[in-house]
């Protein structure tokens, strides 16, 4: 059990984390950080947080485990602001969509006697802030956690055994490959969510008043916080951009097969795509 829990953004995922930790008795008391008071004093009339701070180096003092749950733009920042107060054998996380170099730099801003092991739950939608949040999100979620070489094992063990704590089914990944993945099954996907609503949007904006449940469901994630979407592609757009020109390659063969009125290419590559989602169960 963690006797004071600081967690530096109080969102959909942050909050969640919150709920979870005190349904699970997990922890004596949290103290909630962010750039928007209102925000925090809903979240502490609800019961979410215990108090809140204007500051993160205040909201971190005398913390055992500290929560990294804003935007990912923002953790070294975050890192930095707070570094001075943390208390010796305090334990940093946090529940960031991208890890690779990132991991790595905040290591580097770690005290001495400090230590940081990255996650990523894989959960939430495209709906944020505390009205979403549930004591159950992470049940049964997966949770990517990416030590590197400098992870002291204890502490690996600490946030791993919180994740199934909460609930969730935890996988071990080294940063770069789990950016390379969620690229892929993420990111990606967002963007084109995005592009899909835009790209009507440029053809006739009236067509979205005939759009069905199909295209509903598709860019249901095109209603996620951009703010985060923004910061998470930029610090994964290597990955991103080569991502990118795959899909577009795979848009480039159905348009070749619809020049060329060439139904059996045109059905080889749906179907192969339908086993694959299929295979998804």
């Amino acid at each position: 059990m963690f006797r004071k829990v600081a967690v530096l953004g109080v969102g959909l995922i942050g909050a969640s984390f919150c709920l979870a930790m005190k349904q699970k008795k997990l922890c004596a008391a949290i103290t909630g950080y962010g750039r928007d008071r209102e925000n925090l004093q809903k979240a502490q009339q609800r019961g979410i947080i215990d108090e809140y701070a204007s500051d993160p180096a205040d909201a971190c003092r005398d913390a055992d485990l500290i929560m990294l749950s804003a935007p990912v733009g923002s953790f070294i920042d975050l890192v930095q602001r707070s570094s001075g107060s943390l208390k010796q054998g305090a334990l940093v996380t946090d529940a960031g969509s991208v890890k690779g170099s990132l991991v790595k730099d905040i290591e580097r801003l770690m005290p001495a006697g400090v230590s940081y092991v990255g996650g990523h739950p894989i959960a939430g939608g495209e709906q944020s802030g505390i009205g979403a949040a549930t004591s159950g999100l992470f049940d049964g979620a997966k949770c990517i956690i990416t030590p590197t070489g400098a992870t002291e094992r204890a502490s690996l063990d600490r946030i791993k055994q919180l994740w199934q704590d909460l609930g969730a089914v935890v996988l071990e990944m080294d940063p770069q490959t789990h950016d390379r993945i969620y690229a892929a099954v993420s990111h990606l996907p967002h963007l084109v969510a995005y592009a899909m609503m835009n790209t009507v949007a440029d053809i006739d904006k009236t067509y979205l008043e005939f759009s069905g449940q199909g295209f509903r469901d598709m860019t249901r994630i095109a209603g996620s916080s951009p703010e985060l979407w923004r910061d998470i592609s930029l610090m994964n757009r290597n990955n991103l951009i080569e991502m990118i020109e795959v899909f577009q390659r795979n848009l480039e063969s159905i348009s070749a097969h619809l020049r060329a009125s060439d139904p059996a290419s045109l059905e080889i590559q749906l179907q192969q795509a339908r086993a694959l989602r299929e295979s998804l169960g």
